[in-house]
This record gives structure tokens, C-alpha cells and sequence, in this order.
């Protein structure tokens, strides 16, 4: 078994959302991440996907979206993405597949770590951040403790936090979800959103012994990477 992770699918099999506007590398880009996935993981191996799963709006659009990843081998634990306006109650989505778990105030678990998350958001002392942003963020930062603290409560001694928007900012400051990642011993934090220019502000690599992963679709050419 092998654990592995992905983010910024970006999928629109209901629609008309062309992808190589962003760039040629995005052609036919769900194709590439099919032929990847089929080529290394198998229905016993596990993959995080760190949100921006479907563009579709209403949840009957994403189904054709989630049914697409469904049908790809191996286990799936889901974050929700700035984009995925579709995903609606976690009781209902976890109630789709059996194969697919979505993370909302809750946690899976992978051999012995705990997978948490939440979406995230834009990190304060940014750019353009508002007190509108402000509110949002708070309210990630009590979705990630309740996430967590519902492993800790199970007992849980290692844990992988997934989340959709970067940790940090621009500036690369200690934010608020980087003292909770210390404050709970995570291990590895995984997350995607950035794009294009945006990959100037990648923070990857191990930082205070704890390891980042960016898991943006095009960062890693769009072809799963291998966590543990």
C-alpha cells in the first residue's frame, strides 16, 4: 500500500471549461492525470486530493466529476477547494462512495496517522487581506483544531494535515495554522491552490520538522506524487 496526493484537479466533465487557457500544459490535462494515476497506483494504495476537485457549481453537475474519480483505482480523501462550490453536506458526501472520504470538522486515518484538514484560506499580513478574509481565516483555524483534536481524542499519535490554500503568505510568516501544525506535532502538511507566477511563493521541504508539500496538479505534472 502507498500513499499519494494530488490537488487542483480541476475537472469540468459537465461543462465547457477549458483548461489551456491557463496554459498548453493544461491541455487535455484530466487525460494526463488519468494515464498517471493508472500507471502507479492500485485499488489498495490511497490518494489525498488537496481541493479545486470540480468547477461545476451544483452538486448534480459535480457528480459527473466525482463519479470520474471514483472510478480511478485506490482510496480517495477529499479537502474542499476555494472552487468547489458543489460540495455540500460532509454527512451526504460521505455517503456517495465508498471509496471516497470527504474531510470537514473530521478526520481519516491512513495505517497509523490521522489525515486532517480543511480548506484554508488567505493567510493575514498579506496582500489585499480584508477583515472579510480575516473572518473566514478564524474560522478555518477552529475547523483545522476540531479536525484534529477529534484524532487526538481517537487516540492518534501521528498526523498528516491536508489543506487547499498555502500556510503561509508572501512574506513566508509563522501564521496561525503553522503554530497549530507545531502544536500538534504534525508531521507533513499538503496543500495546492498555486499556479503559474503564484509558484514564487512555494514553500516546500522539511521547516521545523515538519514537511511541506505542494500538490498542485501542474507543480507535479499532473502525475500523483508518493507521500509515504
Amino acid at each position: 500500500m502507498g500513499l499519494y496526493a494530488i490537488s487542483d484537479l480541476h475537472l469540468a466533465l459537465s461543462g465547457d471549461k477549458p483548461m489551456h487557457v491557463f496554459g498548453e500544459q493544461w491541455y487535455e490535462h484530466h487525460e494526463k492525470i488519468k494515464n498517471n494515476w493508472l500507471e502507479k497506483i492500485t485499488k489498495e494504495d490511497t490518494v489525498l486530493i488537496a481541493g479545486d476537485i470540480s468547477w461545476s457549481m451544483k452538486m448534480e453537475e459535480g457528480l459527473k466529476d466525482l463519479d470520474w474519480i471514483h472510478e480511478l483505482p485506490g482510496r480517495k480523501i477529499l479537502v474542499r477547494g476555494n472552487h468547489d462550490y458543489w460540495w455540500q453536506s460532509i454527512s451526504k458526501l460521505n455517503a456517495l462512495y465508498e471509496d471516497m472520504d470527504f474531510i470537514q470538522n473530521n478526520f481519516f486515518s491512513y495505517e497509523d496517522y490521522a489525515v486532517c484538514g480543511t480548506r484554508g484560506w488567505i493567510c493575514p499580513g498579506g496582500e489585499n487581506f480584508t477583515e472579510h478574509d480575516e473572518k473566514i481565516y478564524l474560522r478555518e483555524l477552529i475547523r483545522l483544531k476540531l479536525s484534529l483534536d477529534m484524532a487526538v481524542k481517537a487516540g492518534y499519535k501521528k498526523y498528516i494535515v491536508m489543506i487547499h490554500y498555502p500556510p503561509t503568505n508572501e512574506k513566508f510568516i509563522e501564521t496561525e495554522l503553522i503554530k497549530i501544525f507545531k502544536e500538534y506535532g504534525v508531521k507533513k502538511v499538503l496543500y495546492g491552490h498555486l499556479h503559474g507566477h503564484s509558484l514564487k511563493r512555494v514553500m516546500v521541504g522539511e521547516i521545523d520538522g515538519i514537511e511541506y508539500i505542494l500538490t498542485s496538479a501542474d507543480y507535479i505534472n499532473f502525475n500523483p506524487i508518493k507521500i509515504l
